[in-house]
């Protein structure tokens, strides 16, 4: 895409503030350590969808066209994606290190930049395939590096694994979104899909058995500020910006994330990364701005 073809700016300005809001995800599940993951994915995801109804039901479409109905089937898998990435990656929280967590949930560019290209046949600059295998680079290193950190952890090796898995339903949730934006406004996709994650984390815990009334006030305050921060302004900036970018670009960008977080997380929790994590996040900063170097943000 040109860059006459979209928004610019306010593409830019959703992006930079969804990435903001996505550094503080892990540092608000770890400020509530007692309460079940499950639990607090169903307070985040139930308020986010209570947050949008309102504006729902005042901005919502009701144009009559062919192809709603699978549209409509298309968004309950993608809510139900959105449900089970965030159960499998806050669960992780719980298990292994911000660090690690964060690096291992934004695998997606990688897998993400095969499917447009191998599904999809989309063509890519080379500059940003140079990109993505370098910010890849950089999160295999700071995990590495974040793993030979001397700090007590319940069980890494399912927090890792949990957090890989919320990675590749992240692209199948974030192609789906790039579909079906297409054809839809913002609130007219994310309100449906916020719907259909919150009753995919609900039943999760239900059929698991957790008691939704076991959770601290400052766990009800996490889940809102994860349903207002993360995902509204975070996963909703990305929702936005999908109908207009690729979502290569959109999941190499994300890579700042685990930057941020672990960041936040020396101020938060004093997890003080080794020289070699710093290393780590100067390259994944280096590859991202390989894959953005395209004035316009498009594919070749």
């Amino acid at each position: 895409m040109t860059s006459q073809s979209y928004p610019k700016v306010n593409v830019l300005a959703a992006l930079a503030a969804g990435l903001a809001a996505f550094g503080f995800a892990p540092i608000l599940v770890r400020l509530a350590p007692d309460t079940s993951p499950l639990v607090l994915v169903v307070y985040r995801t139930v308020i986010a969808a209570l947050i949008l109804l309102p504006f729902w039901l005042w901005k919502r479409s009701r144009e009559q066209r062919s192809g709603k109905t699978r549209e409509r089937l298309w968004i309950a898998l993608s809510g139900a994606c959105l449900g089970i990435h965030f159960t499998c990656w806050i669960t992780s929280l719980y298990y292994t290190s911000v660090a690690s967590a964060s690096v291992l949930v934004t695998i997606h560019p990688i897998i993400m930049i095969l499917v447009e290209r191998l599904w999809f046949r989309r063509h890519f600059a080379r500059t940003t395939w140079v990109g993505v295998i370098l910010a890849f680079s950089g999160s295999l290193i700071l995990g590495i590096s974040d793993s030979q950190i001397d700090q007590p952890f319940a069980n890494p090796l399912l927090g890792n694994a949990l957090a890989l898995s919320a990675a590749v339903i992240f692209v199948v949730y974030l192609l789906i979104g790039q579909q079906v934006r297409k054809k839809r406004a913002w609130i007219d996709y994310v309100f449906p899909t916020y719907f259909y994650a919150a009753a995919t984390c609900l039943g999760i815990a239900v059929v698991l058995g957790k008691d939704l009334f076991a959770i601290s006030s400052v766990g009800i305050w996490a889940g809102a500020g994860l349903a207002f921060g993360p995902q509204i302004l975070g996963h909703g900036s990305m929702n936005y910006a999908v109908k207009y970018i690729s979502p290569t670009l959109l999941s190499t960008l994300i890579l700042v994330e685990p930057l941020l977080a672990s960041v936040l997380a020396y101020f938060f929790f004093t997890e003080l990364p080794p020289l070699s994590s710093i290393v780590a996040m100067v390259i994944i900063l280096l590859g991202v701005s390989l894959t953005w170097r395209r004035k316009d943000g498009s594919v070749g």
